[in-house]
């Protein structure tokens, strides 16, 4: 067992970090808070019932809405496949590795350890923050105004290289925006960390069955509101009120317990390719909705997901919007047919398909077609015709402005699939997507703190990316996101001192 207090201070990352010549900016690191100063905060906002709320929030974060009052481990098999239990994350922090568990716990020692990683400055995700969300709407804001506030306190004095994200709830766009306020005017934080989506009930069947009749109806039934297309609130005024405070956006949004991800057994079935779904759903319902095309100075960050998928979101977007554009989409519709030369073509060349019948030109569209290629009732209105309104789409330079300049998309260091970002000969108009560089260290698949730099430069030696895009990955990326946003962001830091005194001709490596 090593007990080291004061292990020597070598890593492979630190080493490379030593070759640089340009700072490391890592916007996804992950702490732990320490339970007995963090319940205080909370009770100082609410008591002990608040207190209470936490833990059940905590406790049953990852608990599925079935399981007959029980969790997975508390069930049989026979009882997880009767509920259809979700296996949810288990195990999902680092242990044995005692010295970086300490790390992620104790501000002072991260703050201290930060050269070992090769990192100049973090933005830190504590996992509670991601908690108060599945309380119930009366200890919702109260316990993120308190999470939020234990997090400013424990890491103001840090702030040179680490930053927390404030956590704020959606469910309402008055909600989000009185802890947005509070969070940056009142605390001082500057970044944010949403939830991508709301559970809201089917208002159809929550009329029919009303959840203080029927409650295990109102658990099993519903869909997410993911604050863009199709939403019953007007999120406008929030997306208003982030871009006028210059605030860049996150979220860590998952779909595990979605189809196809609700593996009653593995773990690991659930979770790959979860925070990529999630986050595709999240980002496609503000770009369809017309939220980046309202507000082109809106900054997210679509956290663990990696970048490969926005590269392919955004190839289809264009590919689709090339065949489905409002005048593009007139080459299906049934009015357009030609029924004479339709008839006339069955007639010269379809006597074996006839078979002795003879051509009805009144049906011959739809004989043709198939009766589900048809309208079932009348043709579509002119506003239903154009998918890509709400989004202002009149040309592919608009999806680039409202896709690749809005969103960024965090992948861990080891990930081999962000050559697809960089891959502009293979995005439409040969663009990059911007890949930002998210550790994850504090979870399950970063084991060793001082690992993912160096990871992430053996991707440039393999021949994965080149050092042009390591350095966008590792910085450049990084800092467009947040500054962009708020061009002070990195005033009174590292980073900020760093490039106060740099050379404007820096290159990737130091000669």
């Amino acid at each position: 067992m090593n007990t080291r207090l004061n292990p020597a201070k070598v890593s492979r990352s630190a080493a490379v970090k030593n070759r640089l010549d340009h700072p490391v900016i890592d916007t996804d690191v992950h702490v732990n808070d320490y339970t007995p100063v963090l319940e205080d905060y909370i009770g100082q906002y609410g008591g002990s019932k608040l207190v209470d709320a936490l833990r059940k929030a905590l406790g049953g974060r990852f608990v599925t809405r079935n399981g007959g009052g029980k969790d997975w481990y508390q069930q049989t098999p026979e009882e997880r496949a009767y509920h259809r239990t979700l296996r949810a994350p288990w195990w999902a922090r680092v242990t044995r590795n005692t010295y970086d568990l300490a790390t992620y716990t104790i501000p002072a020692l991260l703050h201290e350890r930060l050269a070992e990683q090769g990192s100049d400055y973090s933005v830190l995700f504590p996992n509670d923050v991601l908690s108060p969300a599945a309380a119930g709407t009366e200890f919702r804001q109260p316990l993120h105004r308190a999470l939020n506030h234990f997090h400013a306190d424990q890491y103001r004095k840090y702030a040179d290289r680490l930053t927390p994200v404030a956590g704020i709830p959606m469910n309402t766009p008055q909600e989000a925006i009185e802890e947005l306020d509070f969070a940056i005017n009142t605390l001082g934080l500057k970044v944010i960390n949403i939830p991508g989506g709301v559970r809201r009930p089917i208002q159809a069947i929550a009329d029919k069955y009303p959840k203080e009749q029927h409650p295990d109806i109102a658990k099993h039934t519903g869909y997410i509101d993911f604050y863009g297309i199709d939403s019953p609130h007007d999120y406008d005024p929030f997306w208003a009120r982030v871009v006028e405070l210059g605030v860049p956006v996150t979220t860590h949004y998952g779909s595990q317990g979605w189809t196809g991800r609700s593996s009653i057994t593995n773990y690991m079935n659930n979770h790959i390719g979860h925070f990529a779904d999630g986050s595709q759903a999240f980002a496609k319902a503000l770009f369809f909705g017309g939220v980046t095309r309202r507000f082109p100075g809106l900054r997210l960050g679509l956290l663990e997901g990696g970048a490969d998928w926005g590269s392919h979101v955004y190839t289809h977007l264009v590919d689709r919007w090339e065949k489905r554009n409002r005048e593009a989409v007139r080459n299906y519709d049934p009015a357009e047919v030609d029924v004479d030369l339709l008839e006339a073509l069955f007639e010269r060349h379809g006597a074996e398909l006839l078979q002795g019948r003879k051509v009805d030109k009144s049906s011959l569209v739809r004989d043709s077609l198939g009766i589900s290629a048809l309208p079932h009732s009348r043709e579509p209105r002119e506003e239903e015709l154009d998918d890509f309104a709400l989004a202002g789409i009149e040309k592919v330079e608009d999806i680039r402005a409202r896709w690749v300049d809005s969103f960024y998309f965090g992948s861990e260091a080891d990930d081999r699939t962000v050559a697809a970002a960089f891959n502009d000969r293979v995005n439409p108009g040969k663009v990059k997507i911007n890949a930002i560089w998210s550790s994850d260290v504090g979870h399950w698949d970063v084991p060793e703190f001082t690992e993912p730099l160096a990871e992430t430069w053996d991707l440039v030696e393999q021949g994965v990316i080149s050092p042009q895009d390591f350095k966008a990955f590792v910085f450049g990326n990084p800092l467009r996101f947040y500054t962009e946003a708020n061009p002070r962001f990195f005033e009174g830091t590292e980073v900020g001192r760093k490039l106060a005194s740099a050379p404007t001709s820096a290159t990737t490596r130091k000669k």
